[in-house]
């Protein structure tokens, strides 16, 4: 029986008759883009957008003031949870709230995000060696971290280490670095279901509520000085879902007109389609034996224990997930929420360019398609200002690499586990 071609097989994984090796290539890559980070620093203007506002917050909270609805910026009021307030004002603290220092701080943050990033790649071994130069190819990324120092750059930066942490079966300490990254960000909430579904097929029910609880700890923990001052405004202000961003912003419904675009019916409406994808996935892709299946068997679980005491003496169990499984969850969740976002701002690219690749060669798709998508996300990432064309552009692009990743083969869940193709051949 012939085994299935690998996607890591487009090219050969020698150059010049010398195998090469992923670690060192990427280390390559790593010290070239730290090159390019310095120029950019260098030499090319830093755009002032949020900064200003974020050091009028972070002054506000640094002054006493606890109240979310007074700690406000040129751009607005505070939007974001109190994780955002603790990076910035240690940021403050070090560059003294001075735009040059800090470009510096977050061209190192860049490249650390870039190694957490490679990590997962190598690991997941899923791309050739060469396509791992496209991680470093962003020009819109790379001004979102260097020339524009969004909060997204943090919390995505935790998360990328939180991902690389369930690889190693680290489910707390995991977690508590999700959660960390919520507190900056809760964009990052769009992993949440995948990572749920993750913990439910590899955690019994004492180990999903043992990591739940440290995640919320975390929020418990950092939001404490304003829950317990003025609880109602943090949380309405905090954790707002109900936010309307303004059209002419948007890079993926710029199509729809105005009036619908800023409507609950058009909001509702993807939310439903995003909760719909979600459960069509998780089910269909992601669950051998379905995902009503795998949740009634946690209900039974739960169940079964019948006493406090009975809780308290049962031993967790840990099933290991495979790599590839667990990267293919998470972005591909991660995704799902982006194609059914209401609205992506320039710097909501950060939120899964990094994934993109991991999509696209996990998707059955010639390599030259792959190299077209690649570069036409890209592309449309990078008109300024965004039109109906190019939004409704990469609409479709999002859109067909979603399909691609619904028709790709289904992997193993677990570690030594055969996977369904095989199984069926």
């Amino acid at each position: 029986m012939a085994r299935p071609r690998s996607p890591t097989n487009d090219l050969p994984p020698s150059l010049g008759g010398y195998k090469v090796s992923k670690p060192l290539f990427a280390s390559a890559l790593l010290v070239l883009d730290s090159i390019l980070v310095a120029l950019i620093i260098a030499y090319v203007p830093y755009t002032k957008i949020d900064w200003d506002a974020y050091m009028s917050q972070v002054d506000g909270f640094l002054g006493g003031e606890r109240d979310y609805t007074k700690l406000k910026g040129d751009t607005g009021p505070l939007v974001y949870p109190a994780g955002f307030l603790y990076v910035y004002s240690a940021i403050k603290f070090l560059t003294g709230g001075e735009v040059f220092p800090a470009q510096i701080l977050f061209g190192i943050l860049y490249i650390i995000n870039l190694g957490l990033v490679f990590f997962i790649y190598i690991k997941t071994d899923l791309l050739p060696w060469w396509a791992l130069s496209f991680l470093c190819l962003s020009k819109r990324v790379h001004s979102i971290f260097i020339l524009r120092l969004f909060n997204d750059c943090f919390a995505m930066t935790l998360l990328h280490a939180s991902l690389a942490l369930l690889f190693s079966q680290k489910w707390h300490l995991a977690l508590i670095i999700f959660s960390g990254a919520v507190s900056i960000k809760m964009n990052v909430l769009l992993y949440a279901p995948p990572l749920f579904l993750l913990m439910l097929k590899a955690l019994d029910v004492k180990g999903v509520f043992s990591v739940l609880f440290g995640a919320a700890l975390v929020q418990i923990i950092l939001g404490l000085p304003f829950l317990l001052t003025y609880p109602v405004e943090y949380i309405s202000r905090a954790f707002n879902l109900g936010r309307v961003f303004i059209h002419f912003w948007s890079v993926n419904f710029k199509f729809v007109p105005e009036e619908i675009f800023v409507s609950k019916e058009f909001a509702c409406a993807l939310l439903v389609l995003h909760l719909t994808l979600l459960i069509i996935f998780a089910n269909f892709r992601w669950s051998k034996n379905g995902l009503f299946h795998l949740l009634k068997s946690k209900v039974s679980d739960a169940f079964s224990i019948f006493s406090i005491q009975q809780f308290q003496s049962c031993e967790s169990r840990i099933k290991t997930l495979n790599k590839e499984y667990i990267a293919t969850v998470m972005f591909v969740g991660n995704f799902i929420g982006i194609v059914c976002a209401r609205s992506l701002h320039y710097q909501f690219y950060s939120w899964y360019f990094y994934s993109l690749p991991f999509l696209l060669w996990k998707a059955p798709f010639p390599t030259p398609l792959r190299l077209i998508l690649f570069a036409g996300v890209e592309l449309c990432w990078n008109i300024y200002p965004s039109n109906m064309y190019s939004s409704l552009l990469l609409l479709c692009m999002h859109l067909f690499v979603l399909l691609g990743v619904w028709i790709a083969p289904i992997g193993s869940e677990f570690v030594d586990q055969i996977p369904a193709e095989r199984k069926e051949a």
